[in-house]
């Protein structure tokens, strides 16, 4: 039997609703957050990850829902932040019947929140969910879906890297220069494929053997190191943060050699202020929701009828969107950060008090 708990309205972190759900029988133990449905249904993808406790769950659907209600509003898309976490270990819970147990919850927000892939959840996942709820994205092609939003996560990253590329070094390419690539899963494979079709240098590396066997067999010419550690230290230009958030910290900045981070993870700063220790060391931040938007891109082209060219010209965009930030960041004197946060809530607030114009 399913057990739902809601919070809804302003909360001390600004979401309008904080959603708990269990269901004992499946084991499923998740946590929908919807920051901002100002610009219309919240969308974001739900992470099946083993937290170490609830509370930590909590935490990362919080921040990680606030940082779709940017991210969605950057990328021009008339869609709020949310973002699901599904609470445990995927290798040894994830079945049909916990994801259709999910999907009724997801079912009975009535549209508010729509769902798509994350860490530990892939299309085929979307598929089963889509069985009980009509509020999913990121769906097969066979189901008349978007497939893997990776691709245009990707493609999107690759095109933020330019702009930064170009807001440093002056071209909008990344040839001759040594990439570092963090985390070689889902997106992090393309990346690297665009780099080095782009004539870069890539180093990487990966917890997963499987991923750094991959990368060994498909292209070799790709330096492997370590881990994070010894690629935040090591001689690269880029820093592409491309697994789990957080990996800016006070003990990697001081450490990092690069002069400009730019990656597909989300919620790469640790905390508050590491914008300005980046910063105040000479490394430009292309921040991690405007440059990753092209996967949400991909999976709300679905919701109107994907169409693969249409969704990838919008990605395409992220490029003059990252241009835009940083020409912004330079004149008004602060972190790139910041300048994206005043962007999306300007846009936030004007199109949302559009709401309050009512019509016949």
């Amino acid at each position: 039997m399913g057990v739902f708990a809601t919070t809804d309205g302003p909360s001390a972190t600004g979401h309008e609703q904080v959603v708990f759900c269990q269901d004992t029988q499946t084991g499923l133990r998740a946590i929908i957050g919807i920051y901002s449905t100002a610009l219309g249904p919240a969308l974001g993808g739900t992470r099946f990850y083993p937290y170490a406790s609830e509370d930590a769950a909590l935490a990362d659907v919080l921040d990680l829902s606030r940082g779709m209600a940017y991210k969605n509003a950057l990328a021009g898309l008339d869609l709020g932040g949310g973002k699901a976490v599904i609470w445990g270990d995927p290798e040894q819970l994830k079945g049909e019947a916990l994801l259709r147990a999910y999907g009724r919850f997801v079912e009975s927000l009535n549209g508010r929140y729509y769902t798509a892939c994350d860490v530990g959840t892939y299309v085929a996942d979307m598929d089963v969910i889509a069985r009980e709820t009509r509020y999913v994205t990121g769906r097969s092609v066979e189901h008349g879906g978007a497939g893997d939003s990776s691709v245009l996560t990707a493609w999107g990253v690759f095109q933020g890297m330019r702009a930064a590329a170009e807001h440093v070094w002056g071209a909008p390419t990344l040839a001759g220069r040594r990439v570092g690539v963090a985390g070689l899963g889902k997106v992090g494979k393309h990346l690297t494929r665009h780099l080095l079709d782009d004539r870069a240098e890539v180093a990487a590396t990966d917890v997963d053997p499987r991923a750094r066997e991959w990368v060994r067999a498909n292209h070799p010419q790709v330096e492997l190191v370590d881990d994070v550690a010894a690629l935040v230290a090591a001689d690269i230009d880029v820093y592409a943060p491309c697994a789990l958030g957080g990996t800016l910290n006070d003990e990697t900045v001081p450490a990092l050699r690069a002069k400009v981070v730019t990656g597909a993870a989300n919620n790469q700063l640790a905390h508050p202020g590491i914008e300005k220790l980046l910063a105040d060391r000479g490394i430009l931040y292309a921040p991690d929701y405007v440059v990753n938007a092209g996967g949400v891109i991909q999976v709300a082209d679905e919701i109107e009828g994907f169409n693969f060219e249409r969704a990838k010209l919008r990605a395409t965009k992220i490029y003059d969107t990252t241009r835009n930030i940083l020409r912004l960041a330079d004149e008004e004197g602060v972190p790139p950060a910041v300048a994206a946060d005043r962007l999306a809530e300007r846009r936030m607030a004007e199109v949302g008090r559009l709401r309050t114009i009512h019509l016949r």
